[in-house]
């Protein structure tokens, strides 16, 4: 699948797919998960324990 057509698949930008390709530290969760979305998958926060 090209970037075009995943984009267009996901619903976003084409500028959105390569930045999160290429490792953009900052990305908007919830674009994240259109992409996702289309294989089954979901970004989403867990809480972790920490030691004292």
């Amino acid at each position: 699948m090209t970037q075009p057509e995943l984009a267009e698949k996901a619903g976003t930008g084409l500028r959105f797919i390569r930045d999160l390709e290429q490792g953009k530290k900052t990305l908007r969760m919830d674009k994240v998960n259109q992409v996702l979305d289309l294989f089954g998958y979901e970004l989403r926060p867990v809480e972790q324990k920490r030691e004292q």
